[in-house]
Formats: C-alpha cells, sequence, structure tokens
C-alpha cells in the first residue's frame, strides 16, 4: 500500500518543483525604469505620465549625439512662462547636461503644445544615460512634481579646445581690472561654440588647482544668455539682468567686460563685441 501512493506524490513535488524554479529564474520581456538611477539600472521604457507629455525626439533606447535635438509636446499646464527644466543624467543620477525647453506657440491652455530644446553634451566614451523633462513647478510642492524619464545612449562626443578667461590676483598683481588669463576647457563639437564657450565663463567653474593659483571670476552667477550673434566681425550678446546685480566699481565693471569680451574674442569671426542687458545698451556695467 505504501508503494501505491508514493510514485504519485513523488510526481505531485516534482511539478510543483518545476513551477517554483521557472518562476524564481524566468525574465520578464520588459520592464520599467523601477529603481533610483543609482542602482545601474537602464530600462527599456519611457516612464512617465504620457497622457500630459509626449516626446518625438528622440527614441527611446536611441544613440543620440551632441548637439541632441529634442521635440515633442506638453500639455500647457506643464509649462511656467512658456517653458520647463530638461535633463541628462547618467545612471548614477549625475548631470551631463542640462537645458529649458520652450513652447513654441501659446501655452495659456490645457491642450498639447508643441516644444524644443538642444542640449550639448560632453562624454569620452558611449554612454547609457536618462533624459528627463521635468513639469515646471514655481510652488515648489512636492505633490506638483512630475517628470518624462527615457532612456538614451550618448555617443563619444567629438571635442574641440577652447579657452575661458577668469581674473588673476597673482598673474596681475596690480590689479589692472582690465587684464584676464585663459584657462584651458574642452567643449563638444558645435556649430555654436562661441554660446558654448560662453556658458563655461558664465558658470565660472574653476578647479580647485586653478583657484589656488589666483583664478577667479567677476561674473555673477545665475546670469543668462538671452541672445549671441555673430554677423561681419561683430559679436551681440544679450544678457539677464543678472549680469549687473549689486556690481558696483569700475574695476569689477571692467573686469566683467574684459572676461566676456576675451572669451569670444578668441573665435577668428569676432573681432568686436557689444553687451547688453535685456536689449539696453547704454547706461549698463556702470561703477
Amino acid at each position: 500500500m505504501q508503494k501505491k501512493y508514493f510514485i504519485p506524490a513523488l510526481a505531485v513535488i516534482l511539478v510543483i518543483g518545476v513551477a517554483v524554479c521557472f518562476r524564481l529564474f524566468s525574465v520578464p520581456k520588459e520592464s520599467p525604469i523601477s529603481q533610483p538611477l543609482n542602482h545601474m539600472q537602464v530600462s527599456t521604457t519611457i516612464k512617465g505620465n504620457a497622457d500630459v507629455i509626449k516626446i518625438t525626439k528622440p527614441l527611446a533606447n536611441e544613440m543620440v549625439s551632441s548637439p541632441l535635438d529634442i521635440q515633442g509636446e506638453a500639455r500647457g499646464t506643464w509649462y511656467f512662462e512658456a517653458s520647463f527644466p530638461v535633463k541628462i543624467l547618467d545612471l548614477k543620477g549625475n548631470e551631463i547636461a542640462t537645458g529649458i525647453a520652450q513652447a513654441k506657440s501659446d501655452w495659456m491652455t490645457e491642450s498639447y503644445v508643441p516644444f524644443e530644446v538642444k542640449l550639448d553634451f560632453l562624454v569620452v566614451a558611449d554612454t547609457d544615460a536618462v533624459l528627463v523633462l521635468k513639469k515646471d513647478n514655481p510652488s515648489g510642492l512636492p505633490a506638483n512634481d512630475d517628470q518624462l524619464e527615457i532612456p538614451i545612449r550618448l555617443a563619444r562626443s567629438d571635442v574641440m579646445a577652447v579657452k575661458v578667461f577668469f581674473n588673476n590676483s597673482k598673474l596681475d598683481p596690480e590689479i589692472s581690472c582690465n587684464k584676464v588669463f585663459p584657462v584651458d576647457r574642452a567643449i563638444a563639437t558645435t556649430q555654436a561654440p562661441a554660446r558654448a564657450v560662453l556658458e563655461l565663463l558664465l558658470g565660472g567653474n574653476l578647479t580647485d588647482e586653478e583657484k589656488a593659483d589666483g583664478f577667479t571670476t567677476s561674473i555673477n552667477p545665475d546670469v543668462k544668455i538671452q541672445k549671441l550673434t555673430i554677423e561681419n566681425g561683430i559679436a551681440k550678446v544679450d544678457f539677464s539682468e543678472e549680469l549687473e546685480k549689486a556690481v558696483g566699481g569700475s574695476c569689477r565693471v571692467s573686469a566683467i567686460r574684459a572676461q566676456i569680451i576675451e572669451t569670444l574674442k578668441q573665435f577668428p569671426s569676432v573681432d568686436e563685441v557689444i553687451i547688453s542687458i535685456n536689449g539696453q545698451v547704454e547706461d549698463i556695467l556702470q561703477p
């Protein structure tokens, strides 16, 4: 009798064992980003509120090069003042590039509004990354936060060497104010190198070694380039009002102008630089 029931019982145990193993070791065909970026996980799908914002370019998992052209459409509620922030992050959550997407038509609506933004990035090897399009949230309340995440692959950048000009008290001990000195930088090859280099200048990023060597900047933080054109040897650059906020003294004013002018005049196409703030050339950067 014991032998009679032993064989069926063994068969049942084997079936259950096979089912459990299959369950444990089977791999789903597709899964969304469900872990933080620092888990080194990249998704094959788009994560976010697709009913509010859609992207048409680039495609998920597409290999892209710099500058990256980003296009899509979002409902008007995604914007604030016709714009919203966009970032490229590596899989550890480190920022590779950032920019502002601009609405291409009236954003004061709940309908879809097209947007576009171009991001320059610099990577020395092909890199898995995540494109993050964040809802503009002027309230700062976490409940109003939202974002769309798209996995992409960044192609290794072709780079060009440039110079960014800063003040240096050690190289200019007499503090002549209008003397500035270059530091070497590299940017991704772009059709707009003058703007890219000017962005580096405004960022004011100096290494600890460069700071120890006396390099400093006279330019305020948070200054934005509103427009830059180069024509017939003349570069016209319009800045936001932060450029002259709380700026006093003729020496600092001269230093600011020198940093901007010399950084732009490194390019053969620039012989003269005209600086404006909110479109105004006269009576700006006064001591």
